[in-house]
């Protein structure tokens, strides 16, 4: 029997399709390190390495990390040794060019599987403007966890739940909007790939956690892979 190949895998959505929640997840159940640009880049600046000066830097004139940075910085991440079974990456590519170097990283290296959790943007705004954040210990509080038609209390502390400042519906439609302007290209860039699927997010988390774990297995299976997603209570 032959190697088993990595299970290398993109999760994609917008704010408040619950990706980062669900990758980091889907990771920790197939035993796979979840790499989040922002880590990644609170890493490369602890670690003081050339790079992490360099991101220092930038971000301490208050500017953003350019491609060609964090695609370095990805790089040097997936060039570690934990990454031979495979990764999970939330956060980037964020764009095509982005996109495209990683494409040039994977050179060499077992498929990419994309997965694009897709809700429609009503589903969004109503999920963030439900959120609740607990005014006494910061706690957050999803959508899904409390009706947000009547007062709760923090199930941590008791405090009282309030809104969030930047969830109301003019920013989050803002943000929306930057991300259908900058995402939408890399969505299509990837969409005609056999190893891309999109899957409906507008669920439950748990309904969409197994919608992930299934669609992934089954991409993987395409590909003849003897290491597939297992499914996870």
């Amino acid at each position: 029997m032959g190697d088993a190949v990595a299970l290398n895998v993109v999760i994609l959505g917008p704010p408040g399709a619950g990706k980062g929640t669900q990758a980091e997840r889907f990771a920790r159940a197939q035993g796979l390190p979840k790499i989040s640009t922002g880590d990644i880049l609170r890493e490369a600046v602890q670690s003081g390495s050339e790079l992490g000066h360099a991101v220092q830097a930038i971000m301490e004139r208050g500017e953003l990390v350019s491609d060609k940075l964090i695609t370095g910085i990805v790089r040097e991440r997936l060039d570690r040794a934990d990454v031979s079974a495979g990764f999970v990456l939330d956060g980037f590519p964020r764009t095509v060019p982005q996109a495209r170097a990683l494409d040039e990283i994977m050179v060499g290296r077992d498929p990419l599987i994309v997965v694009e959790i897709r809700v429609p943007d009503e589903e969004l705004v109503r999920r963030v403007r439900a959120r609740r954040v607990c005014h006494s210990c910061g706690a957050n509080v999803s959508a899904f966890s409390a009706d947000p038609s009547r007062a709760a209390r923090c199930e941590k502390c008791g405090g009282e739940l309030v809104s969030r400042a930047d969830d109301s519906e003019a920013v989050v439609r803002e943000r929306l909007r930057v991300y259908w302007r900058d995402t939408r290209p890399m969505i299509d860039y990837y969409s005609g790939r056999t190893m891309f699927q999109a899957i409906d997010g507008a669920q439950s988390p748990e309904q969409v956690r197994h919608m992930l774990l299934t669609t992934i297995a089954e991409l993987a299976a395409g590909t003849g892979t003897a290491t597939q997603p297992e499914a996870q209570p």
